[in-house]
Formats: structure tokens, C-alpha cells, sequence
């Protein structure tokens, strides 16, 4: 379906495009499928369980977090709860790209949000930014690659989650946050970039520190927000007009 769509509007060379962009996100983020495959059967999911649920909600840390709680007898409204507050971010991406994409058919917004993912939203911003349209067809060859490896990936690990060497013993794990560093580091240019930062993962670090995992990723998530928000830029730049 998706390849006559792209087919249709002639758009072949920027899904491709987009298709480019999305491999360094694969090879990021594959550590991370397998070992949430190889985690969920050990909390007692089987196969199929963990094929569907990368499938279904295809949301990296929650996926950890709902598997740990589901594993520890917690009331399911508290799941809910939990995989809201690690998703919270993505309601502010949402917002943030809905005015990128808001000239695309229903259907097509209702695909666009769903693969939403971090570096989706940096790499789609960023293009927007540069004045360059947000197309259909660029934008699921960037999203489609990093969903499709993600369910293959969590169904491999959980097959054979038993031979993987541990991921921190090799430093595979910390491929996707050098990755993030540098998207983050891509909007430097960008009004209040550097204050947002600070108050982000400051408010992150003390978070984890006294509320805990999972709350400090929404909680640095807002805190950044808010500081955007009370410093618009036009106040932000010595010697800026007011």
C-alpha cells in the first residue's frame, strides 16, 4: 500500500532519500530491539507476545518499562500510567510536526504519527526548518525502515535473546545516545538552544535522581518547554529589536 502511494506521486527518489537518513538510526537502535526481545521472554512474554507488542506500540522505552511492571504484578492502571509518562514527549512531538504534515491526507497523518519517533521528529524538524517540505513519501522512507528492523529485531532477540552477549560489556548500548547528541547538536543555531539544554538535563538528572526512572525523561521534556516558553526568543539575544 505504502509503495503505491509512493509510487503514484512520483516521489520514488525521496523516499529513498529519506531511506538514507533512516540507516544510522537502524544500526543505533538495534541493540536496543534485540535486547528488549531477550528481556520480554525472560519476564515471561513468549515470542509472539514480544513480535506484537514492538508491533503495536513501537515505542522503545516504554516497551522496557511496560515489561518490567508487567513482570512485577503491578495494577495495570500504573502500567498505563507509567508508559504514559516515558511517551509524554512524544504529545509535545506531535504538536510540533502536526503543522509540518497537516497538508497530507487523514489517513497519511494517522501513518506519520504512529512511526513518530525521536530522531523522526529532529530530522523532519530540521528539514522543515531548512524550508524544504515535509513530504509523505520522505518521511516514510525515513520512519518505515527504523519500525520494520525495530519488529524484527525485538522477534530475533526474543528467539534467541539467550545467546546475545551482554550489549554494556560491548558499548553497543551507547551507539543511540551518541546518536541523539548529535541531533541535539544540530538545532544549536536555534534561539534559547543552549539554556533549553541545561534546564532539560538538569531537570532530567535531578528527577532520576529523587523521583526516579521513568518520570525524568517527561519531567526534563517539560522542564525545557517551560523555559522556552517564559523566554520567547525575541527577549533572548543581546541587541535583538523587541
Amino acid at each position: 500500500m505504502a509503495t503505491d502511494v509512493i509510487s503514484q506521486s512520483g516521489d520514488r527518489s525521496d523516499f529513498w532519500q529519506g531511506v538514507r537518513l533512516s540507516m544510522p538510526v537502524v544500526v543505533a537502535s538495534a541493540p536496543f530491539a534485540v535486547l528488549f526481545g531477550a528481556l520480554a521472554v525472560d519476564q515471561g512474554f513468549s515470542v509472539l507476545e514480544a513480535f506484537l507488542m514492538s508491533a503495536l506500540v513501537f515505542g522503545g522505552a516504554s516497551q522496557m518499562v511496560g515489561i518490567q511492571l508487567f513482570g512485577q504484578h503491578v495494577a495495570p492502571w500504573l502500567i498505563v500510567l507509567s508508559i504514559f509518562a516515558v511517551n509524554f514527549r512524544h504529545v509535545l512531538y506531535s504538536a510540533g510536526i502536526g503543522r509540518r504534515i497537516a497538508h497530507w491526507p487523514i489517513v497519511q497523518q494517522a501513518l506519520g504519527y504512529f512511526i513518530l519517533t525521536d530522531p523522526q521528529f529532529a530530522v523532519a524538524e530540521a528539514r522543515a526548518q531548512s524550508g524544504q517540505t515535509v513530504g509523505f513519501a520522505w518521511y516514510l522512507g525515513l520512519g518505515l525502515p527504523v519500525y520494520v528492523f525495530w519488529v524484527i529485531e525485538s522477534a530475533l532477540g526474543a528467539m534467541f535473546g539467550k545467546l546475545i552477549p551482554d550489549t554494556h560489556a560491548l558499548g553497543i548500548d551507547f551507539l543511540l545516545p551518541i546518536y541523539f547528541l548529535g541531533l541535539v547538536m544540530g538545532f544549536r543555531k536555534r534561539p534559547l538552544w543552549l539554556p533549553v539544554v541545561i534546564a532539560s538535563a538538569a531537570a532530567s538528572i535531578i528527577a532520576y535522581k529523587t523521583v526516579g526512572s521513568p518520570w525524568h525523561v517527561s519531567i526534563g521534556a517539560i522542564a525545557g518547554v517551560l523555559l522556552a516558553v517564559i523566554l520567547p526568543p525575541h527577549h533572548s539575544g543581546v541587541g535583538e529589536r523587541p
